[in-house]
Parts: C-alpha cells; structure tokens; sequence
C-alpha cells in the first residue's frame, strides 16, 4: 500500500503593513474640510488686499498727474474772464501738458449726481474749475502757481490733490493692514486646529507609540509618519481651499465685467478694481496654500517631537 504524497507547505501570505497613522478618518477628513475652508478665508483676505493696494496705487498715479484751479463767482465780476485769466496763468507754468477749463453747462453736470436732473441752476453761485493736466514726468510747482493766480485773481484756488492723495494712501494701508491681520488670526486658528488634531491622533495610537518608542524606534521616524499624514492634509484642504479662492476671484472679475455700468458697479469697480487679480494675486494665493500645507506637515513634526521627549 502506498503512502499518500505529503501535502505541499502553506506558502506564507504577505503581511500588510499597517501605518502608524491612518490614512482616512473621520478626523482626517474634518481636519480637511477645516484646513480648506482657512485657507479660502486667508487667500481672500490676501487677495483682497493685493486689489486694494493696487486700486490705490492707480488712485495716486492719476490723483497726482492732475490738478485743479477753483474759480468762485463773486459780485462784480465776470467769471468767464476771471475763468479765461486763471487758465493763462496756468498756460504759462512749466510742466503742465493740457489746461481745460469747464464751463457753465460742465460745471452743472458735476452736480448731477448730487443734486439730480432737471434743475434750473443757473440763479446759484456755482464754483468753475480748470483742469491741469502734467506732461509725463514733469512735476508743478504748486506755491508758485498758487502765489500766480492769487496775485492775478482774487477769486482762484489751486488744489493739488496732495490731502487726497494723503487720504487715499492712509484708507489703502488701513485695509491692508486689516486684511494682514486677517490672514494671521486665520492661520493661528488653522495652527491651533492642527495642533489639536496631532495631539487628537497622538492620542488615540499612544499605545502603539509608547511601545515603539521604548523598543527602540528612532523619534524621527515616529514623527516622520505624523509630519507625513499631516502633510498630505495639508496639501488637500490648502489645495482645496485656495483653488475655490481662485475661482471665487475669476467669478468675481466675470461678473463686474457683466455688470459694469449698473447700479453700484462704479462704488466696486472704484474700491477692488475688476477684480482682475492678475500672475502676482494667483501667485500669492498659491504660495498661501503651499505655505498652509507645509505649515501643517511642520507642525506636526514639531508636536511629535515634543511628545516623544517628554517620554524619557
């Protein structure tokens, strides 16, 4: 009788190996969802600042190519003469390209949007103005042609726009400096959500992590998977968050495009521009995103590090 062939030995399954973090969680993904959401906040805030900034720069530039002689009317005296003398004394001051006086109909039309249409102002006392316009790099001389038309004209002021300017620039740096303040609370919350979900996960594996670290585990490798995990987090919320800042850019710049001339499209345009962010506001919103996901995986990293040393 014959003996029956030995069975052939179990070939070993390979083991999977499981990751000192898990990959998907529900806290993963809340995480996600939070680290998206300040960045959107963060890249608006950024991005908004980059429009305001700008819109005051071309504020100032036009702001500072012009200037204005103010002609009052004043009994006794004919105003188109006096207006007609105050634009020859400007002709004759060096640096200006173009002088335009107003008359009476423009002058009118300036009060429109205050006053409205259809009004018979022709019995008030309304002021004319002179439009000076500078030649391409020249600069006025505002005292003398000022201490010019006063001498000619006792009835003419020049303004230089120089408070305007002033006024401008201190509102620009104002919502800059609140848009700064903005992205950094944004962040902070961000730092202290990351920090919050590390310490969350810490807990959650510290038995696997205590046992690692005492049979001899490097802490660079334990706070490697962390900084890994947390990374990659970080890289989908960031990632996430900025492109729909982004989109919400473009979206903007189409839709004032769409409405310009309406009701209140002016007041916007005037303050954000077109919303037209350009390759410096992209640029920024995606080294906002870089920056957050780095910052997280960092973050991590650095938490890790501090627990581990606390372990002895």
């Amino acid at each position: 009788m014959s003996e029956a062939a030995p069975e052939p030995a179990a070939v070993p399954r390979p083991r999977r190996e499981v990751p000192l973090v898990p990959a998907a969680s529900i806290a993963g993904r809340a995480l996600v969802s939070v680290i998206a959401i300040m960045t959107f906040l963060a890249a608006l805030a950024a991005g908004g600042a980059l429009l305001v900034a700008g819109t005051s720069r071309d504020w100032q530039a036009a702001v500072s190519r012009e200037a204005t002689v103010q002609v009052r009317p004043m009994p006794g005296r004919d105003i188109d003469a006096d207006v007609a003398r105050a634009a020859e004394v400007a002709r004759a001051a060096p640096g200006l390209a173009a002088v335009e006086p107003f008359d009476k109909g423009q002058a009118e039309k300036l009060l429109e949007p205050w006053l409205g249409t259809g009004l018979d102002l022709g019995d008030l006392p309304i002021p004319r103005l002179i439009v000076l316009r500078l030649a391409p790099g020249a600069r006025l001389d505002g005292p003398a042609l000022a201490a010019a038309l006063a001498a000619a004209l006792p009835d003419a002021t020049l303004d230089d726009h120089a408070a305007w300017q002033g006024r401008l620039s201190a509102m620009a740096d104002a919502l800059v400096g609140i848009a700064g303040v903005v992205v950094l609370l944004v962040l902070t919350a961000l730092g202290l959500a990351v920090a919050f979900a590390t310490r969350g996960v810490m807990a959650g594996n510290r038995e696997i992590i205590g046992v690692l670290h005492f049979v001899g585990a490097e802490d660079r490798f334990i706070a490697r998977e962390f900084q890994r995990h947390f990374l990659r987090l970080g890289l989908q919320g960031a990632g996430l968050g900025g492109g729909l800042a982004a989109l919400a850019f473009l979206v903007a710049n189409l839709v004032t495009a769409h409405l310009a001339g309406g009701a209140g499209a002016d007041e916007v345009e005037a303050l954000f521009g077109t919303f037209a962010l350009g390759p410096r506001g992209y640029g920024a919103i995606a080294a906002i995103a870089l920056g957050t996901a780095l910052a997280t995986g960092w973050m991590s990293r650095a938490i890790v590090f501090r627990h581990l040393r606390g372990l002895g």
